[in-house]
């Protein structure tokens, strides 16, 4: 029987996971700056508002932006604005350097540890199973599937985890200045929803296509260089060559259609919360 796609997405994770434990420390670390972004991102429009109604209107200033035995003026409104400004705009800056460095150094050390481990699997698996995959299967396993496995929890878990709590956060912010402006902000979240498992399974079908042609072009690459001199000693060399160009043409168009598919995704996401 073989696992249905969302329990074989819940296996991989948990997997993943798994690779992460040894670097616990720099994951957890990672996560919580990241989840310092939506604080920051709310503060955002805080100067623009002390600005509008503290310098130019009438409101007084908040009492915690007031430094002590300082009259409440409309001057002092407009200095808390762009002290505030400017410390906003520092403070993400800093978190986003802090989460590049933290991803590339996560990313990295997760990447040398589990090709190192894959490596050796690969040099016990046995000879029957190389002489039906190939090489070029586990190279291409080694060298771009273990990264890219690697970024899966760098760059969609953890950044999907932060931006559902900066939406919770933009949510409670918008429901606290009006309640139905925030009901109706979440109407489109079911078709949202719906849209993403449509799509999610077609990405996911042709993206092995791919996989698969890229394989398949290396392959040719593997099989010419290593029988070169029989290559040379019968005059293929443009043979190899066009079959070369025939495989990777084909991958060409495949990541095309991938692509392509990908922005029809976005732009109907787009459209929709534009719309809605």
């Amino acid at each position: 029987m073989t696992a249905t796609p969302r329990r074989s997405d819940i296996a991989l994770f948990t997997r993943l996971m798994a690779e992460a434990r040894p670097h616990w420390l720099a994951v957890l670390a990672l996560f919580a700056v990241g989840l310092v972004g939506a604080p920051l991102a709310a503060l955002a429009p805080l100067p623009l508002k002390i600005a509008v109604d503290s310098a130019l209107g009438s409101h007084p200033l908040p009492r915690l932006l007031t430094p002590p035995g300082v009259a409440p003026t409309a001057g002092l409104a407009l200095i808390v604005a762009v002290a505030l400004l400017v410390a906003v705009a520092l403070l993400r800056q800093l978190q986003e350097l802090a989460t590049m460095v933290l991803k590339a150094y996560v990313i990295e050390k997760q990447t040398l540890d589990l090709r190192a481990r894959l490596f050796l699997h690969v040099q016990r698996l046995s000879l029957s199973h190389h002489d039906q995959k190939g090489t070029a299967d586990s190279l291409t396993r080694i060298e771009k599937d273990v990264r890219e496995s690697q970024m899966v929890i760098v760059e969609s878990v953890f950044p999907s985890i932060t931006a559902s709590f900066s939406l919770a956060v933009t949510l409670l912010v918008t429901a606290r200045i009006d309640w139905q402006l925030a009901l109706g902000a979440l109407r489109i979240t079911p078709l949202l929803y719906f849209m993403n498992q449509h799509y999610r399974k077609r990405l996911r079908a042709r993206w092995h296509d791919v996989k698969k042609l890229e394989t398949s072009a290396l392959s040719v690459i593997q099989e010419v260089l290593g029988a070169l001199r029989v290559v040379k000693a019968f005059g293929q060399e443009a043979r190899e060559h066009e079959r070369f160009r025939r495989r990777s043409d084909e991958g060409r168009w495949a990541r095309l259609r991938l692509t392509m598919a990908q922005g029809a995704f976005s732009m109907r996401v787009t459209l929709l919360l534009e719309v809605g």
